[in-house]
């Protein structure tokens, strides 16, 4: 294939990294839906903090690099060696303009593929992601998907739409691949270049043709699945893995509780086998651990088979934030606190430490059940946008620590580093109950974690 113009449908955590990288070899155009993320990367500036200033000024175009005119492009053609001559024209362009992007040969497609409030998951904005580029892939066209799916999607569920929208043929007039995604926000090590990449295609030259686009920009080198099928599975197992890890140890957290062992100690007790593996308890949020089980576990349904791990793993770390907070309540109990209209402070709101994504955070659902009791609780996060919460949750959150202090209890949700060295003296009163979450804070000041 060609003279490569690639188009990267979707801008978010997972689009947006991707794109900066590709743009770096190939000429780039992303394009989103929200008119005010076009305008804050086209200035060169990016929210979810993924993306570094100066790299993103340095490969973003004024003007769209795929519009080059005929003749003017060398090879361009993928093989994955080292020192082929590339297309000149590099660099990236954001648009909301659907017709920007009718001039690319490769469309990525890296939206959010969420559940809905029955936990089943939701398709919509990868059907529709399908839909626009249905309505602009020509002949010879690959779409490439990387959101997480279940196996089958891609071809039983996505490229219908593909077919019917653009009006041609799969794997006569255009081909698919997926590459499924590999980002952790707020991680500035394992970023997009360094984490190895699956990939696969409809036919065995789309497979070849993907691996090839993947690993001249992918430093940790690639998997080449043995289908689309295959590439999928293996995405959603990853986090089914962790999310079933992470359950077992938060089922440990509450059997030691009741056995007045710290969870923690025995955790690095047990840690010193070399095989040992080193999950910590928790809640468990974000755009992938908390969401991709459901998705197997629907697949799963139809084909008969009612997964029973899988299920209960989910059914013990959705239960977390309620389990939270009935410690916090028995500790105001017994230091002689009302519980009724008592006032909290919660400590962090995002999913993850350091990181400003609040897509799926758990610490909801604290915030929730402190409320069923009748408590007075106030948020503070550096690091969550406060208009961005208050339009995805309806609730307040504070940037910065509350002026007044006497809270009866104070809750770390999430370990930001912000929260470290934290004086708690000044926001505690005589019965104050403090409880850690993450294991984060100094031992000697609190009255309880998981």
């Amino acid at each position: 294939m060609n003279n490569l113009r690639i188009a990267i449908i979707g801008l978010g955590y997972v689009g947006l990294p991707l794109a900066r990288l590709f743009a770096v070899k190939y000429p780039v155009v992303g394009f989103d839906i929200h008119k005010e993320r076009i305008q804050e990367l086209m200035s060169g500036m990016d929210s979810t903090l993924e993306v570094d200033s100066d790299l993103l000024k340095s490969v973003i175009r004024e003007t769209n690099p795929t519009k080059i005119p005929a003749g003017k492009c060398c090879g361009g053609e993928i093989t994955g060696n080292e020192g082929k001559e590339q297309n000149p024209t590099t660099g990236l362009f954001c648009t909301i303009d659907i017709e920007e992007i009718r001039n690319c040969n490769v469309f990525v497609i890296t939206v959010p593929t969420p559940v809905d409030k029955n936990n089943r998951p939701d398709l919509t904005p990868l059907l529709k992601a399908s839909e626009t580029v249905g309505k602009v892939i020509s002949k010879g066209g690959i779409v490439i998907y990387e959101s997480t799916v279940y196996p089958g999607a891609t071809e039983e569920d996505c490229i219908p739409v593909v077919e019917k929208a653009s009006g041609l043929i799969f794997n006569t007039d255009f081909f698919a691949g997926y590459s499924p995604e590999r980002i952790n926000p707020g991680d500035k090590e394992h970023t997009v270049e360094k984490i190895k990449k699956v990939t696969s295609g409809s036919t065995p030259e789309t497979a070849q043709t993907v691996d090839n686009l993947y690993r001249s920009v992918i430093v940790a080198g690639t998997h080449l699945a043995p289908s689309i099928k295959v590439a999928e599975a293996a995405k959603v197992i990853e986090n089914s893995q962790r999310d079933i890890n992470i359950a077992f140890v938060n089922e440990l957290a509450k059997i030691f509780n009741r056995m007045g062992i710290d969870t923690l100690d025995v955790l690095e007790a047990a840690g010193t086998k070399w095989n040992f593996l080193p999950f910590r308890p928790g809640l468990v949020g974000g755009h992938c651990i908390g969401v991709d089980p459901y998705y197997l576990a629907q697949k799963a349904q139809e084909f008969g088979y009612h997964p029973e791990i899988i299920l209960a793993g989910r059914r013990i770390n959705d239960g977390m934030g309620a389990y939270v907070v009935s410690e916090v309540v028995k500790g105001m109990i017994r230091k002689g606190c009302s519980v009724k209209g008592a006032k909290v402070l919660l400590l962090g709101f995002t999913f993850k430490e350091n990181c400003p994504d609040i897509r799926n955070t758990r610490v909801v659902d604290i915030y929730h059940e402190l409320q069923s009791y009748g408590m007075e609780t106030i948020i503070c996060d550096p690091w969550a946008d406060p208009a961005e919460v208050w339009k995805e949750y309806g609730i307040s959150c504070l940037p910065e620590l509350p002026s007044h202090n006497g809270f009866d209890a104070i809750i770390l949700a999430v370990a930001h580093h912000q929260f470290k060295n934290l004086t708690f003296e000044k926001l505690r009163n005589q019965h104050t109950v403090i409880y850690d979450v993450k294991g984060f804070l100094d031992p000697e000041i609190i009255d309880g974690r998981l």
